[in-house]
């Protein structure tokens, strides 16, 4: 996979796409999970829009090439609702980091 995009595409090479409007949240609790299955920048935005709707949830950056995503809350979130919203975006949640 190379990070040029083609006209149109709603991936971009720098990742923005799978990052929340939410931004950075200000204190609260980090986590970083696995996400099975995602490869570009359409599956970041896919789980982070999944994800991002979950109460609490202040931003959420999934980055394809690693796997992996990093939730920021206002407190500790439940791995099942977790696993649950990647389900939604059409992944699989292999576990925390």
């Amino acid at each position: 996979m190379t990070s040029q995009t083609k006209p149109g595409s709603c991936c971009t090479p720098d990742g923005s796409r799978g990052t929340s409007a939410a931004g950075d949240a200000q204190g609260g609790a980090t986590t970083v999970y696995k996400v099975a299955g995602m490869t570009c920048g359409h599956c970041e935005g896919a789980v982070s829009a999944e994800i991002s709707a979950i109460p609490g949830v202040g931003s959420v950056q999934a980055v394809a090439a690693t796997g992996l995503v990093t939730v920021t809350a206002t407190g500790p979130l439940d791995d099942e609702v977790v696993r649950a919203a990647v389900d939604e975006a059409g992944y699989e949640l292999a576990g925390r980091i």
